[in-house]
């Protein structure tokens, strides 16, 4: 080969250097997107990690809230337990006094009773005794009237008398009924079970014989009232 020759195929000098520039200038860019490359995850980490941190701390207070909570549905349940034994038994002993007051109401009236119980005893024992009728008879009436006396007094049941007074069917129940042309409106003629009210209220209507104006009677009764209403105009 000819000198010529290896000159044209031998490198020079300023060509080596221009490639070397131009790889030079090739790599920059890559260096460079590589330093901006590196530089961004490390931003990434940091809001990363302050995330992290948030997370933790709502997950920190959503437990305290819900241990908080447990706690306050315990505490209720507890209570409401501790309400639903209390009223229970205050149910019970509502119910156990209700039945006491039904079962003793009329232990006062009873024990007033019992005295007058012993007196007939008494008085039981004395005619054995002494057959003397017409005490035995006596005691008998004494014992009867401390009894309705007793009663009204401290009890307020109050025996009426019902013969002679108009017949009131809210007081008196007719067991015989008897035509007489001496009244003009129903009255009561005799009393065979006299009636009781309670503080003004009848508990027992008395049984009664009533007797019922008759036709002439009803015709002497209208009469009657003619004349006193001619009697008065006459007046006018």
């Amino acid at each position: 080969m000819s000198k010529h020759q290896e000159k044209s195929h031998s490198p020079s000098k300023g060509s080596t250097t221009d490639q070397t520039v131009q790889a030079s200038a090739a790599d920059e860019p890559i260096k460079s997107s590589q330093g901006a490359e590196a530089v961004k995850p490390a931003g990434s980490d940091a809001c990363c990690e302050a995330e992290a941190t948030a997370s933790a701390a709502i997950e920190v207070e959503l437990k305290a809230r819900i241990a908080s909570l447990e706690a306050e549905n315990s505490n209720l349940k507890d209570q409401y337990l501790r309400k639903a034994a209390e009223f229970e038994n205050f149910r019970k002993r509502m119910m156990k006094d209700k039945q006491d007051a039904i079962d003793f109401a009329n232990q006062s009236l009873l024990m007033d009773i019992i005295p007058v119980i012993d007196d007939f005893e008494r008085a039981i024992k004395s005619s054995e005794a002494s057959g003397d009728f017409a005490s035995f008879r006596d005691g008998i009436v004494l014992i009867e009237k401390r009894l309705v006396s007793q009663l009204e007094s401290k009890w307020g049941l109050v025996r009426f008398e019902s013969a002679g007074a108009a017949f009131d069917p809210n007081r008196h129940e007719a067991i015989m009924m008897e035509k007489s042309p001496e009244v003009a409106e129903a009255t009561v003629s005799e009393d065979f079970m006299r009636g009781y009210t309670l503080k003004d209220r009848v508990v027992r209507s008395a049984k009664v014989k009533v007797l019922m104006p008759s036709e002439e009677g009803s015709a002497a009764s209208a009469d009657a009232a003619g004349a006193d209403a001619a009697t008065t105009d006459g007046k006018n």
